[in-house]
């Protein structure tokens, strides 16, 4: 006969289980997207200015996964990275990387993770708000990025002032990082509707 004790102490252990489970769970996808960040900054399009897809998997991190594992998910590429493993653009890594002229812009991942992430998680995944929240988190990394060239460029060259660092880091890459967004700004909300992830 089952009494509400029973009930209740077979219950324990089905929440410890899909508790187990839902952590698994997330530990899979964030391994999949950091392992997506890291093979898309191999992705070069050959041009005058080279472009990878590195932002896009960080853009879909984001906008898939949500605050918390988006945000995990790029923090372990870059402690990956910064470790030495050769998951930056064209297979680098190291320390040097992260604080080299360049280096804010990777730094700068980690605040569009928590910006698309977070617009995710509190106005859902209506494909005008995804696109509204990969944008500001674009802004927000070209800002960081761009600041952080210019200390490190005077410091060690001089010479660099607001609009060359826009030229060099920032306008040639506005048109591709558009496509960007909205590629995966349709990925994620298709996504969404396919499965909970």
């Amino acid at each position: 006969m089952n009494t509400p004790e029973s009930k209740e102490k077979k219950s324990e252990p089905d929440k410890k289980e899909r508790r187990l489970n839902s952590k698994t769970k997330d530990m899979v996808l964030i391994a999949a997207f950091t392992a997506l960040i890291a093979v898309c900054a191999q992705i070069t399009i050959p041009t005058t200015v080279p472009f990878t897809l590195q932002t896009l998997a960080v853009f879909l991190a984001g906008s898939i996964l949500g605050l918390k594992r988006g945000t995990a998910s790029v923090l372990v590429y870059i402690l990956l990275g910064a470790a030495g493993v050769p998951v930056f653009a064209k297979f680098t890594g190291g320390f040097s990387a992260l604080i080299g002229p360049t280096g804010g812009y990777i730094i700068g991942f980690v605040a569009t993770a928590v910006i698309t992430g977070f617009i995710y998680d509190k106005f859902g995944s209506k494909l005008w708000i995804t696109i509204v929240g990969m944008v500001i988190g674009l802004l927000v990394c070209y800002a960081f990025g761009t600041a952080w060239f210019i200390i490190v460029y005077n410091q060690t060259k001089g010479g660099m002032d607001l609009i060359k660092a826009l030229q060099l880091c920032v306008i040639p890459f506005l048109l591709f990082d558009a496509a960007k967004i909205g590629v995966a700004a349709i990925l994620a909300n298709r996504l969404h509707k396919i499965v909970k992830v």
